[in-house]
């Protein structure tokens, strides 16, 4: 159905884009948008490595992919957090829509980054 991994992790980082979003609005109720962005997005690491090693790349390598997935998300949070911080606090905006910004603007990085953890090269 999805060929390719490109579009497989399209397909599986909107759906935890999807669930990590719903996650953030319902935290947001019970404490402030940088609480709730930081478990949500914890969430969203375990769910992310559990479809990229089964779903988008069938492989992993090991202990890179391990400890590398949470290097990279946690280079995505630190440059999302800015963004949303940027997108909130300087410009004003509406803190619900904020992290749907800052996930179009990570995705590219984060794919390349995740590929090279999750599959072997020759």
């Amino acid at each position: 159905m999805l060929r390719g991994p490109f579009l497989r992790f399209l397909f599986a980082g909107g759906l935890n884009t999807l669930l990590t979003y719903v996650l953030y609005l319902v935290l947001m109720q019970f404490m402030p948008y940088w609480a709730a962005y930081s478990i949500s997005f914890a969430a969203g690491i375990v769910l992310a490595y559990v479809m990229n090693r089964l779903f988008v790349f069938g492989q992993h390598r090991g202990a890179t992919s391990v400890i590398g997935l949470p290097a990279v998300y946690g280079l995505q949070y630190l440059t999302g957090m800015f963004l949303l911080w940027l997108w909130v606090a300087v410009a004003g905006l509406d803190a619900r829509l904020g992290p749907l910004v800052v996930v179009a603007a990570t995705v590219p990085l984060t794919f390349v980054l995740t590929r090279y953890l999750f599959t072997e090269r020759s």
